[in-house]
């Protein structure tokens, strides 16, 4: 019995001490130390060459679901549609316990233009959001690549923004209190709206929040570009930019490219979210630079330890949504 305890003990302690080194192995890059559960998620991700297809992106919204917060009970939600360019298109709305009528959040989701448009996997994020913010919350759904490339999902979320605000007030929503708010792909539609809205007297925007955006498809790499290519949780994006603009004229367009505008003035102010780890972290620091010298103002956020998403860190997440909340209720509660 004391022998078969003793490689029971032997064998827990040589486990323990793989774990620790594979923990190590992992969290610690060539660039600093990654949090553990961003590791953890970047080391579990589907290899493979990226296939864009229904199949796939099933799959992808599956995955990416299995990451989301649980919906808050408090929030009531419902589909609504709108009418795109192409034809009626989802919304999913988020509306907090009380009396209203609450400001606008328009929030676009991301996935690389190609996935993300299974807009359930999002009630956890949209609720807790909505709660936190004490806003209406719109999840848009828009066409996606390989089978609907630019300009489609800028036209689509256009009409989106149009329609929310002339229909806010049927929804007990105040459409004078808006604002735009995307994660990667959606943080880049998120900005564009933001550039659209002003150059073309659309709604009025008190607030744009780009969390870990592309805000550049073409020109050379950024230092993060190069460093976090591949194993660091957002593989594959010169395969989904080309699927998204596949014409390369496409990509200096700054529909594609926001940070390529020929003018950042009087754009909505914004909070940029960008994690350490992320290929996209440079670009979106540098747009908030942009603004910044444009004189608009904004505040920038950088979540060490973290890749793209935040995904597997916790605190960051906890963290990134308590800044959003209190960036929107500031932005939106006084106009």
């Amino acid at each position: 019995m004391r022998g078969v305890l003793r490689v029971l003990i032997l064998s827990l302690a040589a486990l323990a001490l793989l774990a620790s080194v594979l923990a190590w192995r992992w969290t610690h890059t060539p660039y600093g130390t990654m949090d553990l559960g961003a590791a953890l998620v970047a080391h579990s991700m589907p290899g493979g060459a990226l296939e864009m297809t229904p199949a796939t992106r099933a799959q992808a919204n599956a995955w990416v679901g299995r990451f989301l917060p649980s919906p808050d009970a408090s929030v009531s939600i419902r589909d609504e549609s709108f009418q795109g360019p192409g034809g009626a298109l989802p919304l999913r709305l988020y509306t907090p316990a009380g009396d209203g009528p609450f400001p606008v959040v328009v929030w676009i989701h991301g996935g690389g233009f190609w996935m993300g448009e299974d807009l359930p996997i999002w009630d956890g994020t949209n609720s807790q959001l909505a709660a936190e913010a004490q806003a209406l919350v719109v999840s848009v759904g828009y066409r996606l690549a390989p089978e609907h490339s630019f300009p489609a999902a800028v036209d689509d979320c256009w009409a989106a923004l149009l329609a929310i605000a002339k229909r806010a007030p049927e929804w007990n929503g105040d459409p004078q209190r808006l604002a735009v708010m995307g994660g990667s792909a959606g943080g880049n539609l998120a900005a564009v709206m933001a550039l659209r809205a002003r150059d073309e007297s659309g709604p009025p925007i008190a607030l744009q929040v780009l969390v870990v955006p592309v805000v550049q498809a073409g020109g050379p790499p950024s230092a993060s570009r190069r460093d976090f290519e591949s194993g660091y949780g957002l593989d594959h994006m010169d395969a989904m930019r080309d699927a998204y603009a596949p014409n390369p004229l496409d990509r200096s367009n700054p529909w594609v490219s926001p940070i390529l505008a020929a003018d950042f003035s009087g754009l909505a102010p914004a909070l940029i979210l960008t994690a350490e780890f992320d290929p996209l972290r440079d670009e979106g620091e540098a747009y908030a630079e942009k603004l910044r010298a444009a004189g608009v103002p904004v505040t920038l956020q950088r979540f060490a330890g973290a890749i793209h998403g935040f995904l597997g860190s916790s605190e960051d997440i906890a963290a990134s949504a308590l800044l959003i909340s209190s960036k929107l209720r500031a932005a939106l509660e006084n106009r």
